[in-house]
């Protein structure tokens, strides 16, 4: 690595990272990291380098935010979540700045699938979504809640097999609450955001439950249930309104099935599914599913909880600030550049 690169932890393809890992190519930045495609020289294998950025090293919430996911890594061993190999230091960083070393999953996101497939058939949209929640129904019974599950973080190989990625939000059971320099990072992707993200909970299981059902929603339709002129618009609906029905997008998909994703969307955690394992029997069991009555208007529009319209108005106004410091956050990080 060149000396210019020291201090900013950037490669380029065929560099090597504590002589060991070479560098194929850049995966892409995430909320406080870069990501490598490389090649272990020891074993031969592919593996993701997972590298915080440079101006997140001395940040004690950072930090701390790298040891927890660390420690989900470790407590995490389960078909449809990538693993955690090892943690590490960069030599040429004085053994201050830390990595992540992941298995590569040789698939594509979600996201590209579905904007080739979308919608997808039912028993496919089944498939996908089943896998998810055993992998999360693993994570909760291990003290793990994802919340920030997004078609961008499911990855599937070549055989359907999903894999589950980015623990970098996620809950520790009985961890301290970890405030970040990039604020907007810490509550998750608007689309996919549980009504208590947006309130300002941490979340549980059922916040992982809430997001999974958004997903199958887009799965099936080939599009989110709430839509806006902002991001800050699609939160205040999701507090405010009851989620649209499959129905309203295709008329021909099973009822049963449309319970499902209802009860999943549920703005109230105690309405929903309350764990992964209550939501997968019930799409392994459509048969058995009782059909609610939805709760609707005169006009058959989702109903408003008005008396929530005040403390959204207050949670969109603050999130608004935290997504300006986190914009101003990465300026300034690209502004730095190499010393």
């Amino acid at each position: 690595m060149s000396p210019a690169h020291v201090g900013t932890m950037h490669y380029q393809a065929g560099e090597t990272v504590n002589q060991r890992y070479e560098i194929l190519e850049s995966l892409g930045q995430g909320g406080m990291s870069d990501a490598y495609k490389a090649r272990d020289r020891q074993s031969g294998g592919l593996v993701v380098l997972k590298i915080p950025f440079s101006s997140l090293i001395g940040d004690p919430a950072t930090y701390s935010r790298y040891q927890r996911e660390v420690e989900i890594g470790k407590r995490l061993h389960h078909p449809n979540i990538q693993h955690l190999v090892e943690e590490g230091r960069l030599e040429d960083s004085g053994g201050v700045a830390p990595y992540l070393v992941l298995d590569y999953v040789d698939g594509i996101s979600l996201r590209e699938y579905l904007r080739e497939h979308a919608p997808l058939p039912v028993d496919e949209a089944i498939r996908i979504t089943v896998q998810v929640a055993d992998a999360l129904q693993y994570c909760h019974e291990h003290g793990v809640v994802h919340r920030d599950l997004k078609p961008e973080n499911l990855l599937i190989e070549a055989d359907g097999t999903v894999k589950l990625v980015d623990f970098g939000i996620a809950l520790l059971r009985g961890a301290r609450r970890l405030t970040f320099r990039r604020l907007s990072s810490e509550v998750g992707t608007p689309d996919y955001m549980a009504p208590e993200q947006v309130q300002g909970d941490r979340g549980d299981a059922r916040t992982d439950v809430y997001a999974l059902g958004v997903m199958l929603y887009e799965m099936l339709t080939g599009d989110v249930p709430y839509h806006g002129d902002s991001a800050l618009a699609v939160m205040s609906q999701r507090v405010t309104t009851d989620a649209p029905l499959l129905s309203n997008a295709n008329p021909d998909l099973p009822r049963a099935l449309e319970a499902v994703v209802w009860r999943a969307l549920r703005r109230e955690p105690s309405d929903r599914y309350a764990s992964m394992a209550d939501l997968r029997h019930d799409l392994s069991h459509l048969d058995e599913v009782q059909i609610p009555e939805y709760p609707t208007t005169s006009a058959g529009r989702p109903r408003v909880a008005r008396e929530h319209l005040f403390t959204v108005a207050v949670i969109v106004g603050v999130f608004a600030v935290l997504v300006i410091i986190g914009v101003l956050a990465q300026l300034a990080h690209t502004a730095k550049g190499p010393p």
